[in-house]
């Protein structure tokens, strides 16, 4: 299998670990008796300790070249926390396993990135990104039908092994994306290696299967070693450049915005439509996942076309808009029929802004080094948003029921349109701003 089909195989296998069974905790708890406000600040508790570990886990994707052996460990904490779930039933035993479920998760995605990045450079970034969204979401579709066919028959626990059985093969997918393929400098934004550095690696790498070294590799090794250092030390003030970056603060706010509104939604719409009595718990949880993340495969393809089109401003314009009209949708359409338009609108807004927000994260931030740190601070963001968006949604649901909780969560993301449009200016001017230079593309032995 080529590097990049590899890569993509691991994002479409990595999209049940990443969810686990998130989707699913919601209606599991509730049939276990659980109110709607514990729910919530069991899921925002677990996404305040990701978004604290999501910076963290960036800094460790930018100054480590083992992304790989991290994505592994990752994927197994992630999953192994998601099991103990199962036969959890105090407050603080299912805390614990979402906690612990997070911390694990925070890695993949700055770590996918930054593999991403190191295989395919700035140019070809956005368009290999869309690739891996698209087998990403229909990782999602494949999952999720699969959990709420099983789950249906054989009850949560099959959702449970389903889980383990797409971190193993996501685990494979690892193993057949080699060293080689994955330029380190690029990985965190810097200038590519030359072509005689990756012939040292190719030395290297034949050292570690066969347990010997020639001299003359070694000194090739050393040298790249050397090269490797001085190209990778970042830029003076990189970070101190990251955090007094204004489009990349708006763009962190604008989502912090729009998860606050978004993150609840799904959880809360399957939770009223199974407390109506409209539906299956599992099939139905299933059924909101398949339609978003069908119409996200769609949106992910054309997320790139849009992106050269219209530039980032207007495509990440498009998904602000998205979610207040389908607050309002989720409110008057509480039911088998309503799902839909709701999670219909739920993918355009997710899967724009799934390839949109990290390629512009690495054109903002390119020639700092400290692209998989960026990568980090807006997923902080996104969490920040995500974390309170369970316990606000719950809160709601509790006191003003489903329906008023929609709308309202609808008009909090309304705060992502205002800031969007209010600086409008820095915004474009930054987007249009972007540095086209050529770059390197990806040689065809990893496509």
């Amino acid at each position: 299998m080529k590097p990049l089909r590899a890569l993509e195989a691991l994002n479409f296998f990595l999209a049940d670990v990443q969810a686990g069974v998130g989707p699913f905790i919601g209606v599991l708890l509730l049939a276990r008796g659980w109110q709607a406000d514990e729910i919530g600040s069991v899921m925002t508790l677990a996404g305040l300790a990701a978004m604290a570990a999501t910076p963290f886990a960036g800094a460790l994707v930018d100054a480590t070249r083992s992304k790989r052996a991290l994505m592994v460990v990752g994927i197994v904490a992630t999953t192994l926390a998601s099991l103990a779930l199962l036969p959890s039933r105090t407050y603080a035993a299912v805390l614990a396993s979402q906690v612990l479920a997070a911390l694990g998760a925070s890695v993949l995605m700055p770590a996918v990135a930054g593999v991403t990045l190191g295989m395919v450079r700035a140019a070809g970034f956005d368009r290999q990104f869309g690739r891996n969204q698209m087998a990403n979401h229909a990782g999602n579709v494949v999952g999720a039908a699969l959990a709420g066919w099983f789950g249906w028959h054989y009850g949560f626990g099959a959702v449970f092994a389903l889980c383990a059985i797409f971190a193993a093969l996501a685990i494979a997918s690892i193993g057949l994306i080699p060293a080689r393929s994955i330029d380190y400098a690029s990985a965190r934004g810097l200038e590519a290696a030359p072509s005689e550095d990756r012939e040292a690696s190719d030395q290297t790498d034949q050292t570690d299967q066969t347990g010997h070294i020639g001299r003359s590799a070694h000194r090739s090794s050393t040298a790249s070693e050397n090269d490797f250092a001085s190209r990778t030390e970042p830029h003076p003030g990189a970070l101190r450049t990251l955090l007094r970056n204004r489009p990349l603060a708006l763009l962190g706010a604008s989502l912090a915005f729009f998860h606050l509104g978004n993150a609840a939604m799904l959880p809360l719409y399957g939770m009223g439509v199974v407390a109506a009595h409209r539906g299956d718990p599992s099939a139905f949880t299933a059924q909101t996942i398949v339609v978003a993340q069908l119409v996200m495969v769609g949106a992910a393809w054309l997320a790139p076309r849009l992106l050269r089109a219209y530039g980032y401003w207007w495509v990440l314009l498009v998904s602000w808009l998205a979610l207040p009209v389908r607050g309002l949708l989720a409110a008057l359409m509480m039911d088998a029929v309503g799902v839909w338009p709701v999670q219909f609108l739920d993918g355009i807004g997710a899967g724009l802004q799934s390839v949109a927000v990290p390629a512009l994260v690495v054109r903002l931030m390119e020639g700092t080094g400290r692209v998989n740190v960026a990568q980090g601070a807006t997923a902080t963001a996104q969490g920040v948003g995500a974390a309170l968006s369970p316990l606000v949604g719950g809160l709601l649901a509790q006191h003003f029921g489903y329906a008023g909780a929609f709308v309202a969560l609808g008009a909090v993301s309304l705060g992502s349109l205002v800031l969007w449009l209010s600086f409008a200016g820095t915004l474009r001017n930054a987007c249009d701003g972007l540095s086209e230079r050529a770059m390197p593309m990806p040689s065809d032995d990893i496509r």
